[in-house]
This record gives structure tokens, C-alpha cells and sequence, in this order.
């Protein structure tokens, strides 16, 4: 973070300085949540949580090297002092910390916002700026109310681009969001059924999505919308701005199109780049078609933000996934496969994840497939529905084994897999992780490739685990 003394930071929060011996001391580390990530100089904000609560850990913080903790009431006693600065609201106060930091360093924000896929195209769009300066982005999925603050205030005098994803359960979360970090160009991938349940309906969802393109500057003002112009209710979104508009995907009439889309390698991407300046070859490292699009909207920021088709083309050729648990493979020693992709699921990147499975699978003839699934959170009354349709999308894309892992909805996605004409074993629910461990562990053989999947609350990661212990090393990583 820029250098800041507590009494600024005080002014800036509307908080009340407690127990600090110079107030004009600079808070030149991090800004941290969790006490064991304190640096000399950093500033611990103490949040509540489920079970613990950030103020009893806020002496050790300090004890650790931190400046002072900003905090919900007074932390020290009299025989102990805690420099604290204390706010009524401890998220909000670092939210508008992290709005003065955006405000005073000037840098190009770019926010980015979708039902499936935010986190890989946010990696990728680090990826291609990084290419023109000093970039900062979103770790992980930390795209909501304290995760965007702590990305923002990361931030410093060398910054040149900061790129955002922002989250939301909810209508006006994102424009909340706007408010902390206001962004010049903002990217609206597509409009899903990921928490469909909480919204309503995708007509709710694609409502609460475009809160980002109703926040930017006008055109004039240099504030650009950039739009999936294959997604109908992304592309309506044009008239809820005042900033121009660059459409990406597909479409004949996108700015930034792909043609000659195909499968190379075992299932990786390549199409052909075009752009306003020019088209350009890309073969993608990521495993998937649904990458096509993320990379597509990638193309047009990094395009917007100067980089000429030839850089975009090569940076995307050479891109990694950056976030864990994300098509993350391993080989193991024995030859199987197996493909973590268990940090989030909804329909559309269940099914994405699907097709990428039997694209590799299809590579080596002779590989089986395995599809070990967990539920999907969030879906509402669309929930029998959308793990049904799951279920028999396995057996239509001819995966060789399903394994559904869990309670209800996963008892759901074997009946799809039973009702679109599983037959046998090739459809198996278990109940839980050790089970799902111990029938894979009995029948894998050589060449199979295994995807996990599921939602993050079920933590289906730990079975991906226990296949993996003891054994190969990471091969590389598919989002």
C-alpha cells in the first residue's frame, strides 16, 4: 500500500485514534485480516468471524510488527496499550481506505463480473498487462466486500493496472463495488445460473451484472463497456451505458472475434484472433473451448489498453491458469490422471469442465473418463433440475464413469446419468468423500483421467487430495 501516517488514515475512515503514540506513523506493510500474514508496518483490520473474532488477535498483531489495528472498539487496557484506530464499521472503514489509495495512485482499473469463468479470464487479463507494467489483480476469488478492498489497497505508486473481479449474491453489491474502486473499463463476461437461487432468475442476475457498466465514465471521458456479444442478456446491456462499447465472442459484428475455433493437443483451444488492428494465430495452454471466450474478452482489454494483436496472440499462447483448484492436474506415477477443478461449480462450468474432460480423455485412445461430482450450492428451485440435466450430459458426452458424492443433489445427478441410459456401474452415488476415495482407489487403472468437481462448501478438493498422496508431481493446470 502507498504510505499513509495513521492520523491520514484516521481522517480518511472517520475513526477515532486509541492509545497511539505517533500519529505520525506510517502504515507501510500490508493491510492483512489474519494476524500470521502481519509484516513490520502493516495495518490489521480486525473483522468478526463464524467462530473467532479478529480483536482478540489484535495484540498479537502488533506484537508482531503491525502499525496499529483498526478496529471495532478500543483493544488495549490501561496496563496494555493496542494502538487502535477505532470505526464504527471495520469493513466499511476499509473500503473507503481502499477508494482514497485508488483515488490518490491514478491507476487503470479494470473490473470484470460473470456467472461462471470471472476468475480464469481475470488470471488471463493479468497475464497480457503484465506484459505492459506493474500489475495487480484479485488473488483467488476474493471479489467481494473485503477481498476487493484488500486487492485494491495492494496497490502502489508503480501500479499501472488493477484488475478486479467482483462478485455478487445480491442486487447492488456490485455497484457497491464501483463505488469502493471505480473502474474506467468494465467487462461483463456472461449471465448464468450460478446463485439463481439467491436471485431469482437470470433476468435478476443479469440486472444485478450490469450495476458494472452502469458505473463507468462516459465515452468521452474514456470509460469503456466491454460485452459478450453471444450472450443475449450481456449484449442488452449496451444501452445501460454511457461508456462505448466493445462487443467480444463469436458473433459476426464483435470487435474482437474468434474464427476457425477448434480442439488442439488433447483439448486445447486454438482459434484465430481478430481484431480492429489485424488477426493473429492462438493456441491456447489452458484446456477447454469455454477458454475461447474468456480469452476473447482478455484480448479486447489488453487490446483497449494498447497491446497490438500480435502481443495479444502470444501473451494468450503462453498463458497459465494462476488460481488453485481450477482444472489443476496432476500425472501420477501410474499413469492416472487427475483434474482438481473443485473450487467452485455451477451448470455452466460443470458442463464446461465435462466437455474438457472428454477432450483429453479423447486424446489417447483407449483412456477412460471418470466424472467424480459434487453438488451445486445456490441453485434454488432449478436445483433438481439443473444436477439432473448434469447427470445426463455424462452419458451423452460418453464419459465412461460417473461418481456422484453427497446427499440429495447428488443422488440427483445419478438419476439423470440413470434416466439418459446409464447402465451397470457406469453411474455410482456414494455418500461421501471416504467412499468416493475408497471406489476409486479399488478401480482406477493406468490412462484414466478423473475430473472432481463441485461446489467450494462441499470441499470435494480432499478427495482430489487423497488420490494424489504420495504421488507424480503437477504437470500443469487447465481453468
Amino acid at each position: 500500500m502507498i504510505a499513509l501516517s495513521l492520523t491520514e488514515i484516521a481522517g480518511l475512515v472517520g475513526g477515532q485514534p486509541h492509545d497511539i503514540p505517533d500519529p505520525d506513523l506510517k502504515v507501510t506493510g500490508p493491510v492483512v485480516i489474519d494476524s500470521r500474514e502481519v509484516r513490520p508496518g502493516s495495518l490489521f483490520a480486525a473483522l468478526p468471524g463464524e467462530r473467532v473474532d479478529g480483536h482478540d488477535f489484535a495484540r498479537g498483531a502488533v506484537e508482531a510488527g503491525a502499525a496499529a489495528v483498526l478496529a471495532a472498539r478500543p483493544v488495549g487496557t490501561p496496563d496494555a496499550p493496542v494502538p487502535a484506530i477505532v470505526v464504527p464499521d471495520v469493513i466499511a472503514a476499509m473500503g473507503a481506505l481502499a477508494r482514497a489509495v485508488v483515488e490518490r495512485l491514478g491507476t487503470t482499473v479494470v473490473a470484470l463480473t460473470g456467472s461462471a469463468g470471472k476468475t480464469s479470464t481475470k488470471d488471463l487479463i493479468a497475464q497480457l498487462l503484465q506484459r505492459r507494467g506493474p500489475t495487480v489483480w484479485t488473488p483467488g476469488s476474493l471479489n467481494n466486500e473485503i477481498g476487493l478492498p484488500l486487492t485494491a489497497m495492494s496497490a502502489d505508486e508503480a501500479t499501472q493496472h488493477l484488475v478486479l473481479e467482483m462478485g455478487a449474491r445480491g442486487k447492488g453489491h456490485i455497484r457497491y463495488l464501483t463505488e469502493l474502486t471505480p473502474p474506467r473499463i468494465g467487462l461483463v463476461l456472461n449471465v448464468g445460473t450460478a446463485h439463481i437461487g439467491e436471485f431469482g432468475g437470470r433476468e435478476q442476475i443479469a440486472e444485478a451484472k450490469g450495476e458494472l457498466v452502469e458505473s463507468l465514465p462516459s465515452a468521452v471521458e474514456g470509460g469503456v463497456a466491454v460485452l459478450n456479444a453471444d450472450d443475449p442478456f450481456v449484449r442488452a446491456m449496451v444501452s445501460r451505458t454511457k461508456a462505448r462499447t466493445v462487443l467480444f465472442g463469436e458473433a459476426e459484428d464483435a470487435d474482437v472475434r474468434a474464427g476457425n475455433v477448434r480442439l488442439a493437443d488433447g483439448g486445447r483451444p486454438a482459434f484465430t484472433l481478430h481484431t480492429p488492428t489485424g488477426c493473429s494465430e492462438v493456441t491456447m495452454r489452458l484446456y477447454g473451448e469455454h477458454h475461447v471466450s474468456n480469452a476473447l474478452a482478455a484480448a479486447a482489454v489488453a487490446h483497449e489498453l494498447g497491446m497490438s494483436v500480435d502481443e495479444i496472440a502470444v501473451a494468450l499462447s503462453e498463458a497459465g491458469q494462476l488460481s488453485r483448484w481450477r482444472m489443476e492436474v496432476t500425472e501420477r506415477s501410474d499413469g492416472v490422471t487427475v483434474v482438481n477443478d473443485a473450487y467452485n461449480a455451477n451448470p455452466e462450468s460443470m458442463r464446461a469442465a465435462l466437455r474438457a474432460l472428454v477432450a483429453v480423455g479423447a486424446a489417447t485412445p483407449g483412456r477412460r473418463t471418470w466424472a467424480v461430482l459434487g453438488p451445486m450450492a445456490e441453485l434454488g428451485e432449478e436445483s433438481l433440475a439443473e444436477h439432473d440435466a448434469v447427470g445426463r450430459l455424462a452419458v451423452r458426452l460418453n464419459v465412461s464413469k460417473l461418481v456422484a458424492v453427497g446427499g440429495q443433489e447428488a443422488a440427483w445427478l445419478d438419476m439423470g446419468a440413470k434416466n439418459e441410459g446409464s447402465w451397470g456401474e457406469e453411474s455410482v452415488h456414494v455418500s461421501d468423500v471416504r467412499a468416493a476415495v475408497d471406489l476409486l482407489r479399488s478401480e482406477l487403472r493406468p490412462g484414466d483421467v478423473v475430473l472432481v468437481k463441485a461446489s467450494r462448501s462441499v470441499g470435494l478438493e480432499r478427495l482430489a487430495q487423497a488420490l494424489l498422496d504420495g504421488e507424480g508431481e503437477v504437470a500443469g493446470r487447465w481453468a
